[in-house]
């Protein structure tokens, strides 16, 4: 099967954007027709929120997504996003007023009454302590901490405000010793395992302890499926190398992030994560509220446009849309706009390719650093690389190099899994000795690459073998 996308589309190779693009499937993409308008769009990667919905629900957008993807010959990656710990208010009536230095209390799954405990839907006195914060419904109200006693928690307000039923609580000095994987999550594991699932982003990871509880699941129930780590908590920033390196990837959550840590760290935070994500080539993904204006209208703000604009600018792999194409008036006119960000962006400021990396000592950082150098020194229009586990591309693609990474590999689940990486322009192919020849000469027919262009390949002896890349090679086109 011959791949196309907007390259193909075009006839440009220039016009082929290097930071991808993610977008929530809710209420408002719900069908056959809007995930397709959304993958011609520019979509790369399609989320599933479990949080919401059922699973006869993701069965019919698991197939649409497949559908659209084979109808439109164009790879992409499914992301199954785990809900995580429910660490919310529970039900009431109306809204609980609440005024600075008033003794509160909580107590999980409580039926309410005025001047009772306020209900929860996590059992907050199992996990908190005398002294730690406790942030109601977005931060607005925060609170301390001043004792535990028979399963109810009590707190001491900072402010005035109000609280209304279901509101996220946030607990940034709060251990949860690894208990972050609920029943409801382990019976969508076994779900996912089950379907076509490309990725699985865990919710409110603290350790990479967490991220080896989770590949163990996966592994029993035999699934492909990559891990991303989504950070949202105090203590995932803290313990941010380790979570990296048990990773495939990260989502920088900035909503809940900002209420955990301080606003004002978030950038730092951000780029700080993408750096490192780079350095160990693994995914890098910003999320939350980058469109959130285009909710109710059909054009962005400029805040929100130099937000994206940024991220393209340090090296993001992918830029997220949430409830802008979840539950949005306009969510195709969103993911549009972002994508004309992204390709002016990547025009006129991309990042700085990185020639050679200090930290990478293996073979394959060695090949690949020397590949992004020439790559450079020739003008190359392209870099071809020969994948097998999808190992050589990612190490390609974490140097930012200054053009498409068109990457072949004989396996579906890896071509996936690849829509999501930086540069990455992905085609399916049988192994073959001439397996990236045969791709540039398709590409040269389609007028994507012109007589006379270089491109620089990257394969190895025996086609098929992971880690096997061993072999740069230099062509012109004629």
């Amino acid at each position: 099967m011959a791949d196309t996308n907007d390259i193909l589309k075009t006839a440009e190779i220039s016009d082929f954007k290097r930071t991808k693009i993610i977008a929530t499937v809710g209420p408002a993409t719900h069908s056959s027709e809007a995930i397709n308008e959304m993958l011609l769009a520019g979509v790369d990667g399609f989320r599933l929120n479990f949080s919401h919905g059922n699973h006869p629900e993701r069965d019919q957008q698991i197939g649409w997504i497949r559908k659209a993807s084979k109808a439109n010959n164009r790879h992409v990656a499914i992301i199954q996003d785990l809900q995580g710990p429910k660490i919310r208010l529970g039900d009431f009536e109306g809204m609980i007023q609440i005024k600075k230095h008033q003794a509160l209390t909580f107590k999980y799954d409580v039926e309410y009454k005025e001047g009772g405990p306020i209900p929860t839907q996590y059992d907050l006195a199992a996990k908190v302590k005398r002294g730690e914060r406790i942030y109601l419904y977005d931060g607005r109200i925060k609170a301390t901490v001043t004792s535990v006693n028979g399963g109810i928690v009590h707190a001491e307000a900072e402010n005035d405000g109000f609280v209304t039923k279901r509101k996220g609580i946030n607990l940034p000095d709060t251990d949860f010793g690894g208990d972050i994987i609920t029943s409801k999550d382990r019976r969508d594991i076994v779900y996912g395992a089950e379907q076509d699932i490309d990725y699985v982003a865990l919710s409110f990871v603290q350790t990479a302890n967490d991220i080896k509880r989770l590949r163990r699941l996966l592994k029993n129930h035999n699934s492909q499926a990559r891990i991303i780590a989504k950070i949202e908590t105090r203590a995932a920033v803290d313990n941010i190398n380790e979570i990296i390196a048990e990773s495939d990837g990260i989502m920088i959550a900035r909503g809940d992030l900002a209420i955990e840590t301080e606003p004002e760290s978030v950038p730092i935070v951000q780029r700080m994560i993408i750096e490192r994500c780079m350095q160990q080539q693994k995914i890098s993904i910003v999320a939350t509220q980058m469109m959130m204006s285009m909710m109710d209208s059909p054009e962005p703000t400029r805040a929100e446009v130099s937000d994206v604009a940024t991220s393209v600018i340090i090296g993001a792999d992918c830029v997220m849309l949430s409830d802008e194409t979840a539950n949005g008036k306009y969510p195709i006119e969103t993911i549009m706009m972002k994508r004309r960000v992204i390709l002016y962006t990547q025009k006129y400021s991309p990042p700085i390719p990185l020639m050679f990396k200090e930290d990478d000592k293996t073979i394959n950082g060695a090949i690949s650093s020397a590949l992004i150098t020439l790559s450079h020194q020739v003008k190359a229009k392209a870099i071809v690389a020969e994948t097998s586990s999808g190992g050589t591309a990612r190490n390609i693609a974490s140097h930012r190099p200054g053009m498409p990474v068109i990457m072949v590999t004989a396996k579906r689940r890896v071509a996936q899994q690849l829509a999501l990486v930086y540069g990455g322009w992905v085609f399916l192919r049988p192994d073959s000795k001439k397996q990236a020849t045969k791709l540039t000469e398709f590409l040269r027919q389609q007028k994507v690459l012109k007589k006379n262009d270089i491109v620089v390949i990257s394969h190895g002896k025996y086609p098929g073998i992971v880690g096997g890349t061993d072999t740069i090679k230099v062509r012109k086109l004629i």
